[in-house]
């Protein structure tokens, strides 16, 4: 039994089963590279699901976390610290709010998505609009956002006044939202859908829809954030200004952390004080790990590093087309390379056995979110193994 199968011997004898078994134990990780505890080493392409923005050990997110770790990790919110202030300032900056916005820290994307449930209830209305495909994430209030029915169906009945719309549908979206919603949810792709890119049209559709309903326009920006897309957020390659994003994942670079970013004076105001909260929410270390994350995607110009491999992972797909391969669709570093055939997870086993992480976000769809650190080489190195890999998972 080598280390690797004995430590996943006794995760299933220790932990609750809601993951199922992990293929692999991983060990440690240096730039875009993770090793497992047999020591083999992969080319990681998901990030952790888009998490892992500066790749692995990267020495300015190290410093920061290892800086802040000695000076406080934790002081509750009953007070507050430099690194949460300022966390919140740059925030505000990337995402182009207005005057009067404001920032809630929360540990999670779930949490940033129940605090958008709160401001959403806050308007006085009850009704909240989604669309068929989105994951939200699965806390119960999140859950009854999220779409996809067998996340749901154990846990009904969920919230109530929740309603889904074909996603990237107007004339749907137009129908469904009335006097009795409170806001509109939508992700600016979709990623757990299988990374589904609507019409920009359909953003700018939803700004007006809401604006005429008096309905809040809150945009998902978990997955799409932070640079992921190749702007600091994915509505941000449109003219549309929502009402609020909620961000996580990549804000922390791997360190825990979400926020609700309230855009203007007439949204942030209806939270007040003692309407929500959160203990580890904003806390110093989580706050200097995106504060590090922000300073060094500006510093060594992830946004248009994505941006770049984006439209190059898109070309070679394009112009070579793999057998068994339809297409790539997605912006940025966030891309699903689509498949002929509903093979995707055989496919994903066959490039970890080649030394690739991706993910089978869907039975015909692979989905890539690599570190935004990644390089051209080692893209190249990827899609060089792609028709060996595809071949493999088909003999």
């Amino acid at each position: 039994m080598t280390a690797q199968q004995d430590l996943l011997r006794r995760y299933e004898g220790s932990l609750l089963g809601v993951f199922g078994t992990p293929p692999l134990v991983l060990t440690h990780g240096d730039g875009c590279y993770v090793w497992d505890a047999d020591g083999r080493r992969y080319l990681d392409l998901l990030g952790g699901i888009a998490v892992n923005v500066l790749g692995h050990g990267h020495p300015a997110l190290v410093a920061a976390v290892s800086k802040q770790a000695a000076e406080a990790i934790h002081v509750s919110n009953l007070f507050t610290s430099r690194p949460q202030i300022e966390l919140a300032e740059q925030l505000l900056r990337i995402a182009d709010a207005p005057d009067g916005s404001r920032v809630f820290f929360a540990n999670s994307g779930a949490e940033a998505i129940e605090a958008a449930i709160k401001l959403a209830r806050r308007t006085g209305r009850p009704g909240i609009v989604a669309a068929e495909g989105a994951f939200h994430g699965r806390t119960t209030g999140a859950l009854a956002l999220t779409h996809k029915p067998a996340y749901r169906a154990p846990f009904e009945p969920l919230m109530p006044g929740v309603s889904h719309v074909p996603y990237g549908d107007v004339d749907a979206l137009a129908s469904q939202v009335t006097s009795e919603t409170g806001a509109v949810v939508l992700e600016p792709v979709q990623g757990e859908a299988g990374v589904i890119v609507p019409d920009p049209a359909y953003l700018r559709a939803a700004r007006e829809i809401t604006t005429a309903a008096g309905a809040l326009l809150i945009l998902d920006e978990i997955q799409t954030g932070m640079g992921r897309t190749g702007r600091w957020f994915a509505h941000q390659h449109t003219d549309v200004v929502p009402d609020a994003i909620t961000v996580a994942k990549g804000l922390g670079g791997g360190v825990p952390v979400g926020a609700l970013v309230t855009f203007g004076d007439q949204v942030s105001q209806l939270l007040q004080p003692g309407q929500h909260g959160s203990t580890f929410g904003g806390n110093p270390l989580a706050a200097a790990a995106g504060l590090a994350v922000i300073q060094t995607i500006e510093e060594q110009g992830l946004l248009a590093n994505a941006e770049h491999l984006g439209r190059l992972l898109a070309e070679r797909v394009r112009d070579e087309a793999p057998d068994g391969v339809t297409g790539v669709r997605g912006m940025g570093l966030l891309q699903a390379i689509t498949l002929a055939e509903p093979i995707a997870p055989a496919v994903a086993v066959a490039a970890r056995d080649a030394g690739f992480i991706v993910n089978p976000v869907a039975p015909q769809a692979l989905r890539l979110a690599p570190p935004l650190i990644l390089s051209t080489t080692q893209l190249d190195q990827f899609l060089d193994a792609l028709p060996g890999i595809l071949q493999e998972a088909t003999s």
